[in-house]
């Protein structure tokens, strides 16, 4: 059973005092939690491998086929809208606008797939690619080392390529953060060029010893001029931009960091005749739309979480104690046959049964919840020695995941910080969660569990402080980095302004863009203007507003408050506008940036609108209701 079902992680580990790592300084009390905490995450690797042993017949491993050299460059070019490099079509050159946009770090990360995506394909003797050199204007590999000294660094794409040799010789200084501190999380700069900053001085490592959840850093992003940008926050047309860009920055800070970016192709498993366990996200939000249009979250999980949330909260140990293993399964069948129509009896069933059913429904989707692509992505962050990093690679995970992926782990999250809120009644620290629910995302029956001798417990511990990193840290995670927000800009102006990739050598392409840049950026000292902010499905006027250095967007909100109650505006509609002494409040009202180089953008209250006036001039305000008021998934 153990050849078909790879669930089992080699062998485990004895139980012993030293299952967890723990300081010196740390007392005998948090060593039996910490022990107890390892403890617990092997007890679900057992209970995984009972119940998947018991069901043999479903637990298929599927083929992973090895890739040959330039396979993973070539897919990694297509994946992040660079398909156009590999020069399989002429017709097409709109996707390399997106070289416009990169920063240095960034395109060194391309250049050196290209590189060596060109290098593979000579050896096969297959129709040449492209030159590197015609695409960034630097010397290609087969240039000698000696012509490479020589030759003058580019003052657009200097020459950023160290070895992974020389990068593990740079000689970091490490300080130890000062746990329980806050530090300010930037995200105005890209994070590959803040590591190829940091890799010249030193950096601050978090010890991996702590498993007290109130010790953890704290870390705060910094609001900008321009405030700052939740997913959802963006138009579905800009997102899709995203996950490109974010992949391209994610590979850049490995590059920088010195850690292989590792992807697993999709895996092909076969089709279940159920409708809702084993079900694809996709299929399962599809059926669920049909009954509840935009639902982003599947229905299954939401009554799930909403039954452990009414009664299980504060139950001892829930998530840790396993429910009766043939409960579970008659459960399944139950749900199959008569969830939809409504004639499941949730309050019949035991809280540590509904426990189960949640891991269940997540360990058999087809495909892992943080994909198969990118689960070995998440994987590998543990091996990333400062937090901060992790974190900033965590992001961009985060926002390269499908939707349907990410919003449902984003419900999954928020339900076990309630349970890690509730500590106090059900022993369910933070440590305890992470160890609990990290088998059940890191363990798939549809990849190979491959785990060297002797790393059980470092690969167990890492994927644990992963998705306590997730649980912790989760509003910082699910926030869209303003450095991808201006390249989203900068590609919808690129593809506005339609430049024509004519030059063999792109470097001249981006000095004419930047200069067209420099120009706007003269432009922008206006010390004030005068905007109209439009509210078509509210009122049937338009609200005037002086802009100046200190107008924000939480300002505008308050005067059109204040217009709305005193001049008798002509409202068209006042549903879900909530009245209060005869005033009308501004919280379920939102300000959008609509049009110009941006889709449209839900902003901040906190953004100075003069600033976001001289990045977007061409746009248009207007408010809209708060389409989550009150918060639905």
């Amino acid at each position: 059973s153990t050849r078909h079902c790879p669930w089992k992680m080699n062998q485990l580990p004895p139980k012993s005092p030293v299952a967890s790592p723990v300081s010196e300084s740390t007392n005998s009390r948090g060593e039996a939690l910490d022990n107890l905490s390892m403890d617990s995450f092997w007890l679900e690797v057992e209970n995984i491998k009972q119940s998947a042993e018991a069901e043999q017949e479903e637990c298929s491993l599927a083929d992973v086929k090895t890739q040959e050299e330039g396979e993973a460059e070539a897919e990694w070019l297509q994946d992040a809208g660079l398909s156009e490099l590999l020069g399989d079509t002429d017709s097409d050159k709109d996707n390399l606008v997106l070289l416009s946009t990169l920063t240095r770090t960034q395109a060194a990360a391309v250049q050196r797939r290209l590189d060596t995506y060109s290098r593979s394909r000579r050896r096969r003797n297959k129709h040449p690619v492209r030159d590197v050199r015609d695409i960034f204007g630097v010397p290609g590999s087969e240039d000698t080392a000696a012509e490479k000294e020589e030759s003058s660094p580019d003052p657009l794409w200097p020459n950023l390529r160290t070895s992974n040799t020389q990068r593990k010789a740079q000689d970091y200084s490490c300080t130890v953060r000062n746990p329980g501190k806050e530090e300010v999380f930037n995200m105005d700069v890209a994070y590959s060029e803040q590591a190829a900053v940091l890799l010249k001085g030193s950096f601050l490592s978090e010890s991996r010893k702590l498993k007290d959840g109130n010790a953890l850093t704290r870390f705060k992003i910094p609001k900008g001029r321009l405030g700052v940008t939740r997913i959802g926050d963006l138009s579905a047309q800009d997102m899709k931009k995203i996950p490109t860009l974010a992949l391209i920055e994610l590979t850049a800070l490995c590059d920088i960091l010195g850690f292989e970016l590792k992807r697993n192709k999709a895996a092909k498993l076969k089709t279940t005749e159920k409708r809702l366990f084993g079900v694809p996200l996709n299929t399962l939000l599809e059926n669920d739309q049909k009954l509840l249009p935009n639902t982003k979250v599947p229905l299954l999980l939401q009554a799930l979480l909403s039954c452990l949330e009414k009664r299980g909260l504060e139950t001892e140990g829930i998530l840790r104690v396993s429910g009766s293993q043939t409960r579970i399964k008659s459960l399944e069948q139950k749900l199959e046959r008569d969830f939809y129509s409504g004639l499941f009896r949730w309050d019949e069933v035991h809280q540590n049964d509904v426990s189960g059913l949640l891991k269940r429904f997540i360990r058999e989707l087809p495909a892992p919840l943080l994909t198969a692509e990118y689960l070995p992505a998440f994987a590998a962050v543990q091996n990333i020695p400062d937090l901060k990093q992790r974190l900033q690679a965590l992001n961009l995970l985060i926002l390269i995941l499908p939707e349907s992926n990410r919003n449902t782990l984003k419900a999954l999250l928020e339900f076990l910080s309630k349970v890690v809120a509730r500590e106090n009644n059900n022993k369910m620290n933070l440590w305890n969660v992470s160890t609990v629910m990290a088998p059940n995302l890191f363990m798939h029956k549809g990849l190979p569990n491959k785990i060297p001798e002797g790393k059980e417990k470092q690969l167990a511990e890492g994927a644990a402080d992963v998705v306590r990193m997730m649980i912790h840290y989760q509003d910082l995670l699910w926030t869209v980095s303003s450095f991808l927000v201006a390249q989203v800009r900068k590609l919808n102006e690129s593809n506005n302004k339609r430049y024509q990739f004519c030059d063999k050598r792109i470097k001249n392409l981006l000095r004419k863009i930047h200069a067209d840049k420099d120009k706007v950026e003269k432009n922008q000292g206006e010390p004030s203007k005068i905007v109209k902010v439009h509210a078509s499905l509210l009122l049937k006027d338009s609200l005037e507003v002086h802009l100046n250095n200190a107008t924000r967007v939480a300002d505008v909100l308050r005067q059109f408050q204040k217009n709305l109650c005193q001049n008798g505006w002509n409202i068209v509609n006042t549903v879900n506008l909530l009245k209060c002494n005869n005033s009308t409040e501004c919280t379920n009202l939102l300000l959008y940036e609509v049009g110009g180089n941006i889709g449209e953008h839900c902003l901040d209250p906190d953004t100075y609108l003069l600033d976001l006036y001289h990045i977007n001039p061409h746009a248009e305000w207007i408010i809209k209701q708060n389409p989550s008021y009150p918060r639905m998934f």
